[in-house]
């Protein structure tokens, strides 16, 4: 059997996603309750995929760990050992899809996971919801 190697010019880019608002409650029934409609569907692909990197694993372990605490950006950084642009887009992407909560105040940013949307996620996803 001879294996061969891709060529390393050749670049599978992903197919690109809509963008929809995600910041209100997760809407979707279980995927064990029915079929799910086509936008039912693109709105839980979208929360999963937000959440489909490891970095963003990793943010959302530390500020669930952070409970009412919250993290700063730049506390995030430096635990993760990233740029703060870097840990600033990630953030972005999970604020965007209803995971985390920003409060802003005294010139501080803390974010803090949104325990109910990722709550209501896992139920989309849990086979023994229905």
């Amino acid at each position: 059997m001879t294996f061969v190697k891709a060529k390393p010019d050749t670049v599978t880019m992903p197919k690109a996603l809509p963008v929809i608002d995600l910041s209100g409650a997760v809407c979707c029934p279980p995927v064990a309750r029915g079929e799910l409609t086509e936008p039912e569907a693109l709105e839980a692909a979208l929360r999963l995929k937000a959440l489909a990197d490891p970095v963003r694993l990793q943010i959302v372990s530390i500020l669930i760990q952070q409970d009412s605490r919250g993290a700063r950006n730049l506390d995030l950084a430096e635990r993760l050992r990233l740029s703060d642009a870097t840990i600033s887009h990630h953030l972005g992407v999970l604020l965007r899809a209803g995971l985390v909560l920003r409060e802003r105040g005294g010139g501080v940013t803390v974010y803090r996971v949104d325990r109910g949307m990722l709550g209501d996620l896992a139920r989309v996803i849990d086979p023994a919801c229905c």
